[in-house]
């Protein structure tokens, strides 16, 4: 039971449909950064591969795939966790509005989350299911949330925003990112082999200070981590209802944009930032 997602920088309610272009090129540059109790740098992505914004584990051990966002073409790039690239994946048939999340099941099949919605205002949400050794052929689920009723809603009610998603059990998992600035990260749920076209299950809420920009559930299913800019929220849950996860915060002051997250087992992360840098994370027994 293994997934990953990630996110995108703040943006302001002025880009183009789903949130529009980043605001402003990203240098590739991290900033200095003091020593972190658990975190180790493993590598740097070349500049072929833009923006990691999704992360899933790969077919050997030491491997990730991973994507660009918004603006880039649909591929997924398989690397090492140094940052060698290994190989390109061309997705052919599809478009990529607004990729922001990676998620993966027990079989290996990925799940690309083309929900990114910086701007709330999105009717063409989408989840492209896929075989890595099989690109060509895609599976996709369209969607919509139950309770949203316009595009874009007023500004406080801008909760629409999914940028981190995992697959635990046959369902997936959607964590919206509050783009209204509040504390609430809603909880949404798919049927990952369901019909094309669903209506998103609201299935609860979390209260954590901070958006969420990726996530991904340990393979025995007690410990939930969620990424934040420059942030991790790692949560214990409870007899694996997530709604009811206890997080405690983590601060990755200078770590870059943390964009994708997957277990490599209960204790160890790895962790993607939109500058291109992969880190590990040792949360200890």
């Amino acid at each position: 039971m293994l997934t990953s997602a990630a996110c995108s920088e703040a943006q302001n309610d002025g880009g183009k449909k789903g949130g529009g272009k980043k605001g402003g090129k990203k240098s590739g540059k991290t900033s200095a950064m003091d020593p972190i109790a658990g975190l180790t740098k493993l590598g740097t992505l070349p500049s072929e591969v833009p923006e990691s914004s999704g992360l899933a584990k790969g077919p050997e051990t030491g491997t990730y795939y991973t994507h660009g966002d918004h603006g880039n073409t649909p591929t997924l790039y398989l690397v090492r966790e140094n940052g060698e690239l290994v190989r390109r994946i061309e997705v052919p048939g599809i478009s990529q509005q607004d990729w922001e999340s990676l998620a993966q099941d027990n079989a290996g099949n990925l799940y690309i989350g083309d929900c990114g919605n910086n701007a709330n205002d999105r009717r063409d949400l989408t989840i492209y299911r896929l075989n890595p050794n099989a690109p060509g052929q895609v599976g996709q689920i369209k969607f919509r949330y139950p309770d949203q009723q316009a595009f874009p809603p007023d500004k406080q009610e801008r909760n629409f925003d999914v940028e981190a998603t995992l697959w635990h059990d046959g369902q997936l998992y959607l964590f919206t990112r509050n783009r209204a600035r509040g504390k609430v990260c809603k909880i949404y749920t798919l049927q990952a082999n369901g019909p094309a076209q669903q209506t998103a299950k609201l299935l609860g809420t979390l209260t954590l200070p901070g958006e969420v920009t990726g996530a991904d559930l340990s393979p025995d299913g007690r410990r939930l981590a969620l990424m934040g800019r420059e942030q991790m929220f790692l949560c214990d849950v409870p007899g694996q209802d997530l709604t009811k996860a206890q997080p405690r915060t983590v601060e990755l002051p200078g770590a870059g944009q943390t964009e994708g997250v997957v277990f490599n087992d209960n204790n160890t992360l790895t962790i993607s930032t939109e500058q291109g840098v992969l880190y590990r994370y040792e949360l200890g027994n």
